[in-house]
């Protein structure tokens, strides 16, 4: 029997995309329900859906101001429960907290905040995040899908009025020891981190705790502030302010490779500030930067990570990389590369190819299962090789998500976390390893390793 797509339209309803990420999870796992999504209804939205196969002609009627409940169903009964139920899932709104539904409403009702967090459809991110910083707001922009000279002007703004703009699609910062998106429970110290990158930030911040230290702020910039046509105008900000910051002694950058240009703009600033730094510009090979997140977390700490006995064996085959994280995936690749070896893959999940119509897989990891099944059936994979990322927002067990299915072949894993986390991150490693997974220190460890067992 066919699959059945259908669509409810709550008109005038709207959640944020994290909430929205959360009951699409819950929503996908209800029975007979093979795919769901919860969406504003933007154009760009729409798009999405439809690509999935998600989209009916119910929710082509959506608007912006329209929430679109969709889901992909074995039967008609279990497509109209799980439509029926959709709002249902949402969690009940604490009543510790204020709430408001405009940016003037939570001012009136928190009139010292100093940080906006917008999580909105990336169609009107840029507005709300001018609203914020015309009211004196700092401004996390986590929706993505912002145009790249919207990014451009808004950190234009935020630096004429001295705020910070963090993002667009920046998942991931800690602030003055709170942790906002995507982010760990670390212990506050002396290091500041500035990171493009989500999960380079999350890798770092919780190596850096477990050597022992701590984070005073991890401002995220996200992934496009190095790029050629913004010049590195929320980087060069973030080092302003963590220099002029009496808590932080050390500054630790994290990047893919920026443009070489606004490379050489970033290592001069850095050159003339006044407190050590780090840089760690993934792929980019010089003298005295850090080659791996763990190196850059070992150099600011001037500790060394613990090392574990890793297990050696010889493996026939190659080794399929399956991320969660995409930084942490191309510091894998990266790994691989350096030690001379080709004909591995790395796949990042989190890439909008895979996450259309469904939520990313740090909230709903049960997406690498099926990819998982494939590798491990492929007679030329030897070794799996994946990423286990904890924190606030990631699913609540992620590690129970990837051994619930039994995976003859080896599976070498690093876990991302501390032992403050929902998750626990202790509790996490022995999940895995007593189904026989090989945990690694860091993910760079884990990369090393998987290389040793197939050369």
């Amino acid at each position: 029997m066919p699959s059945l797509v259908l669509n409810r339209v709550e008109r005038g309803r709207y959640l944020d995309s994290v909430a929205l990420m959360h009951l699409s999870r819950r929503l996908a796992a209800l029975p007979g329900i093979e795919g769901a999504a919860l969406m504003i209804g933007s154009p760009s939205n729409k798009v999405l859906l439809r690509d999935a196969g998600l989209l009916a002609a119910e929710g082509e009627d959506a608007g912006v101001n329209d929430l679109v409940i969709a889901v992909r169903a074995s039967d008609e009964s279990a497509g109209r429960r799980a439509v029926d139920s959709a709002l249902n899932l949402e969690p009940e709104k604490s009543e510790i907290f204020p709430h408001a539904r405009t940016l003037a409403g939570a001012l009136e009702a928190l009139p010292r905040a100093n940080l906006a967090l917008i999580s909105v459809p990336g169609d009107f991110a840029a507005a709300e995040a001018r609203k914020a910083l015309g009211a004196g707001l700092n401004a996390l922009v986590f929706s993505s899908g912002v145009p790249l000279e919207e990014e451009r002007a808004l950190k234009r703004l935020a630096n004429e009025k001295g705020l910070l703009l963090m993002g667009p699609d920046c998942g991931t910062a800690l602030i003055a020891g709170t942790p906002v998106a995507f982010a760990n429970a670390v212990p506050r110290g002396d290091i500041g981190i500035v990171s493009a990158s989500g999960t380079g930030l999350q890798e770092v911040s919780c190596l850096i705790a477990r050597m022992g230290a701590g984070v005073s702020h991890g401002i995220g910039v996200g992934g496009r502030d190095l790029d050629e046509r913004v010049g590195a105008l929320g980087t060069l900000a973030a080092i302003d302010a963590l220099e002029s910051d009496p808590g932080t002694r050390i500054v630790v950058l994290i990047s893919k490779p920026p443009a070489p240009r606004v490379a050489e703009q970033v290592l001069e600033r850095l050159a003339r500030c006044a407190k050590r730094s780090v840089v760690c510009f993934l792929g980019l090979d010089r003298p005295g930067l850090a080659t791996t997140l763990r190196e850059a977390a070992e150099l600011a700490t001037g500790k060394k990570l613990q090392e574990e006995k890793l297990e050696k064996r010889k493996i026939k085959g190659r080794v399929h990389g399956l991320y969660c994280g995409g930084t942490l995936c191309s510091e894998a690749e990266l790994v691989f590369r350096r030690l001379g070896l080709s004909g591995h893959r790395f796949v990042d999940l989190g890439d909008d190819r895979y996450t259309r119509g469904r939520p990313h897989p740090m909230i709903d990891p049960e997406i690498r299962n099926d990819y998982l099944a494939t590798a491990a059936a492929d007679p030329a994979v030897g070794v799996i090789l994946v990423d286990v990322v904890l924190g606030y927002g990631s699913h609540p067990d992620p590690a129970g998500v990837l051994v619930k299915n039994q995976v003859t072949k080896t599976l070498v894993a690093s876990v991302v976390g501390t032992e403050k986390d929902p998750q626990m991150r202790s509790r996490q490693v022995a999940r895995l390893r007593d189904a026989g997974v090989l945990v690694a220190p860091s993910n760079a460890h884990a990369a090393e390793w998987a290389a040793s067992l197939v050369s």
